[in-house]
């Protein structure tokens, strides 16, 4: 069963009740808009039938305006003639399709204000159709940030990032013990003697002796 049963109603309806009604508002604004597009195909199919009726109609009373203006030629005929009974059966047929014609013109007027209000009711459908379709674009967006929200907590709270947030700590605490392995061999290591210490003093007065000589030997002309 539809959610509505005629146009009326849908032109009606408080889409924003439905929704906020509704377990699943997705799959109830799709629905909305499906049945809003099978009654407006509906609605133009009537309407299609309606414009079919009143060109038959036209062409049967163009058809009867025809048979009276014969009728009338007849009468006048049989006037000339002295035929006055013939001229006054003439004329009765002539009534009649008159008559039918009137008639057939009444009904197309009904449909041509049946067709107004068709086109009204389109034209209603379609706004509705967009205020609907726009309404899904939204909610569609809502339900797509709110997917991306979830899908965010989980990368960040989740357990992949929970073990890898693990393996870090395990990295870590190996980097640790290799430095502090590298630390321990520093420790206990005997240090200079005094005499080393002047061994390395005099290594460096005879380098940078050395060094001054080199300079000496490259720049002759350069005072000391």
């Amino acid at each position: 069963m539809g959610i509505f049963s005629r146009t009326r109603d849908i032109v009606a309806a408080n889409f924003t009740d439905l929704l906020d009604k509704a377990e699943d508002p997705a799959k109830m604004i799709r629905m909305i808009i499906m049945e809003m597009e099978e009654t407006l195909v509906e609605v133009r199919a009537s309407a299609a039938r309606t414009i079919a009726d009143q060109k038959e109609m036209r062409r049967q009373v163009s058809k009867l305006e025809r048979i009276q203006e014969g009728w009338t030629e007849k009468a006048e005929l049989a006037l000339s003639k002295g035929r006055e009974d013939l001229a006054k059966a003439a004329l009765v047929e002539k009534r009649k399709a008159g008559d039918m014609a009137d008639q057939l013109r009444v009904e197309i007027q009904v449909l041509d204000d049946g067709l107004r209000a068709s086109e009204e009711d389109i034209a209603k459908l379609q706004a509705r159709l967009r205020d609907a379709r726009t309404r899904q674009n939204a909610i569609m967006s809502r339900i797509e940030s709110a997917q991306n929200r979830s899908r965010l907590r989980e990368m960040y709270a989740g357990p992949k990032v929970n073990e890898a947030f693990s393996r870090f700590d395990v990295l870590e605490r190996r980097a640790d013990m290799a430095e502090g392995q590298a630390d321990a061999l520093s420790l206990g290591a005997p240090a200079k003697t005094l005499e080393e210490e002047i061994a390395e003093l005099r290594n460096e007065e005879a380098v940078d002796a050395e060094l001054e000589a080199l300079k000496a030997k490259l720049n002759p002309n350069k005072e000391g």
